[in-house]
């Protein structure tokens, strides 16, 4: 069986299963196979009446992207379509003093990179029915509007186009075993509440199957990887996200060539975005082989580079490594069974507590003592002040780098910090 048939396969259970099938579509690749896949499905099975799609909107990305979007919306005749322009808290690694952007803040219209669609589709702060707080991040929001959507439609799977290969994080979310989590036994499967479930019918996908499936079958796909292919982008490393996300730093240079009039208009929507632009993927921030300086461990010189910015930043840091210690050396934390043996041989003190009981193929792994520096292949997954400096140097306000993400104190302090100001 081939990963075309699997997928089929898992279309048969989705439909069957669930009474709505929402493709989350981003414009990208993947979510663009996704649509395609469901359509199709649903389309010659009579089902398209259980078929909807939504895309966030963020704002600030490339004009092929837009008009790729815009053209999907046109297209797929019989689903519902939702096009969300909300002032969702966004991932930005471009700024030292916060770690989001909100793109369609209604207070910033006049600095917008440009204007709101005006269609149908278009789902904005006035019209919203899905719960939405001011401060919200995008992940919230989609996940409040899917169980909105389901609330309204029935149980729904939520149809994401996240592929196993692309990342930890990715695998990690189609590979846990974890009962709470996982759904009627399906790896693919994850259950978000009692209506709501997040599918993952193309998990198994290399990047290669993504683009003979457009090619194969004639699917429409988004011109920029086009433009991504001419500008030496190798293939793996084609994105489509939030321009300023942390996974688009090291790339948001290409706007100047690809897009210059758009980019014109982002230096002046976000804080840094010119001085990433130019230092996104070098040394400046973390990125290529970034070297300790003289006379310093990686320790001395985490707790330098606290020094140089202000105290709330400073102390923000300091808590994720707190926490980062807390879970290594008192719980542990997961690796894979290769990486074991390469961390058991190289540091000192650390026990080897057995497999792990959420993630299949992991080790669990309790440190001592606090790793200056580990040279391993997962190295951004195991512990070490490198890695915290690598973190403050790509401006990584939440260490997702590091696999960590906001605290719920923050996450609330943000909502209130928003709520607070949006009438100004």
């Amino acid at each position: 069986m081939n990963v075309y048939e699997a997928a089929q396969k898992r279309l048969d259970y989705i439909f069957g299963e669930f009474d709505r099938v929402l493709v989350a579509f981003s414009g990208g690749k993947d979510s663009g196979v996704c649509l395609n896949l469901c359509y199709e499905y649903a389309k010659e099975r009579g089902l398209l009446g259980k078929l909807a799609m939504y895309h966030i909107d963020y704002e600030a990305q490339y004009r092929a992207t837009t008009e790729f979007v815009e053209k999907t919306f046109a297209a797929f005749p019989g689903i519902e379509k939702y096009w969300c322009c909300m002032p969702v808290g966004a991932s930005c690694a471009c700024s030292m003093t916060g770690a989001y952007w909100y793109p369609w803040e209604k207070a910033k219209k006049e600095i917008w990179v440009r204007p709101m669609p005006d269609n149908e589709f278009v789902v904005n702060e006035d019209n919203c029915k899905a719960p939405f707080t001011p401060g919200d991040s995008d992940y919230v929001f989609q996940e409040n509007f899917s169980k909105w959507y389901a609330k309204e439609n029935g149980r729904t799977a939520v149809v994401v186009g996240i592929r196993a290969t692309e990342s930890l994080s990715r695998y990690s979310a189609v590979a846990r075993i974890d009962k709470t989590t996982g759904y009627k036994g399906k790896s693919w499967l994850t259950e978000v509440d009692g209506s709501t479930v997040n599918a993952y019918p193309i998990y198994d996908w290399e990047t290669a199957d993504v683009w003979i499936a457009n090619a194969k079958f004639g699917w429409d796909y988004n011109k920029l990887y086009d433009l991504y292919y001419m500008a030496g982008v190798p293939v793996e490393q084609m994105r489509v996200a939030s321009p300023f996300h942390q996974c688009g730093a090291a790339s948001l240079r290409l706007y100047k060539v690809i897009d210059p009039s758009t980019w014109a208009k982002m230096v002046g929507r976000v804080n840094g975005v010119n001085f990433t632009a130019i230092y996104g993927d070098t040394i400046a921030m973390g990125w290529k082989d970034i070297k300790l300086p003289a006379g310093h461990t990686w320790k001395s010189y985490y707790e330098f580079l606290l020094t140089t910015m202000d105290k709330a930043t400073a102390e923000h840091y300091d808590d994720v490594l707190r926490r980062s210690k807390k879970y290594w050396m008192e719980k542990g934390g997961g690796v894979r069974k290769e990486t074991v043996k390469e961390i058991m041989q190289t540091i000192p003190g650390v026990e080897h507590v057995g497999p792990s009981k959420q993630y299949e193929g992991r080790e669990i792994l309790r440190f001592s003592e606090y790793p200056d520096d580990i040279d391993c292949s997962e190295f951004t997954v195991v512990p070490s002040y490198k890695r915290m400096c690598i973190c403050i140097m790509k401006n990584d306000y939440y260490c997702k780098y590091a696999g960590f993400g906001p605290t719920k104190e923050a996450t609330v302090k943000r909502r209130k910090a928003m709520e607070k100001y949006k009438n100004l």
